[in-house]
C-alpha cells in the first residue's frame, strides 16, 4: 500500500504545488486548508506522515500538534512543521511536543521530499527492525547514535533528535576532532544539491547543544571554531 501523508497549510499555491510533488514519488496525499478540518480527518483516519503549517489561523499547526499527540498516545504520528520565520524555530524545537523536523519558508520541494523519505524510511525502520548483522551503531564515549533506529543516547539517556539533527550529529561523531566546516555539514544534512543559508547550520548546533544540556547540563562536547566550522571533541 502507498504511503499516505496530510498537508495543512492555508496557501493554496503550496497545498497544490506540494502535493502534486509529493504524488509524484508515489504518496497517497490528502490536503487541508485549515487545522480544524485536519485535526477532524487525521482523527477518523490516521496518516503515515504529515506536514503542518505553523501560521495557522484560529488553530495553528503547534496547537494542532499537541491535540495529535493527545489523541495518538500509543504510535505518535511523525510531523515536520513548515514555518516562515526563523525565530519560531527556538520555540517550536523548545515544545515537547515530539515533532520530527522543520522546513523554513520558502523551501526547496527537493529538500522536503527528502524529509519526507527519510523520516518515514525511519519509521519503517522503527516498525521492523533490522537483524543485528544489519546494525548501523556508532559509539563515542557517552555518545551512542543507533543508524537503523535513529536513536541517539547520551550516557543512557534518550536525546530526541530530528533527522536532521541526527545527521549532523553523526557527521561530526564519525571523525572525532576533526573540524567539519558549515559547507560539510549542510551537505550532510540537505545534500550537495540543495543550497541553505550558514545560519541554519548555526541554529542546528544551538538547538543540539541545548538538547544535550537538558540530559547532561555538563554536556560541552561540539566545539565552535570560530571562523572555521564544528567538531566533536574527544573524552
Amino acid at each position: 500500500m502507498p504511503q499516505t501523508i496530510v498537508l495543512v497549510d492555508d496557501d493554496h499555491n503550496i497545498l497544490t504545488s506540494v502535493s502534486m510533488a509529493l504524488e509524484a514519488e508515489g504518496y497517497l496525499v490528502t490536503t487541508y486548508s485549515n487545522s480544524e478540518e485536519a485535526l477532524r480527518g487525521l482523527t477518523q483516519r490516521p496518516a503515515d506522515l504529515a506536514v503542518l503549517d505553523i501560521k495557522m489561523p484560529r488553530l495553528n499547526g503547534m496547537e494542532l500538534l499537541q491535540k495529535l499527540r493527545q489523541i495518538q498516545t500509543t504510535a505518535p504520528m511523525p510531523v515536520i512543521f513548515l514555518t516562515s520565520k526563523d525565530e519560531e524555530v527556538d520555540e517550536i524545537m523548545g515544545l515537547s511536543l515530539g515533532a520530527d523536523d522543520y522546513i523554513t519558508k520558502p523551501f526547496s520541494q527537493r529538500l522536503l521530499l527528502e524529509r519526507v523519505r527519510a523520516i518515514l524510511r525511519r519509521e519503517q525502520m522503527r516498525l521492523n527492525p533490522p537483524g543485528p548483522e544489519a546494525a548501523n551503531i556508532l559509539t563515542r564515549g557517552e555518545l551512542v547514535l543507533d543508524g537503523a533506529r535513529h536513536l541517539c543516547t547520551w550516557k543512557g539517556k534518550k536525546v530526541d533528535l530530528t533527522v536532521t539533527e541526527f545527521l549532523i550529529v553523526k557527521a561530526l561523531g564519525q571523525r572525532v576532532g576533526h573540524v567539519k566546516s558549515r559547507d560539510q555539514l549542510m551537505d550532510t544534512a540537505y545534500g550537495e544539491s540543495i543550497y541553505v543559508d550558514d545560519r541554519t547550520i548555526d541554529s542546528h548546533i544551538k538547538r543540539l547543544r541545548k538538547k544535550f544540556r537538558a540530559v547532561d547540563p555538563a554536556f560541552e562536547h561540539i566545539e565552535t571554531l570560530y571562523g572555521v566550522g564544528y567538531r566533536y571533541k574527544e573524552e
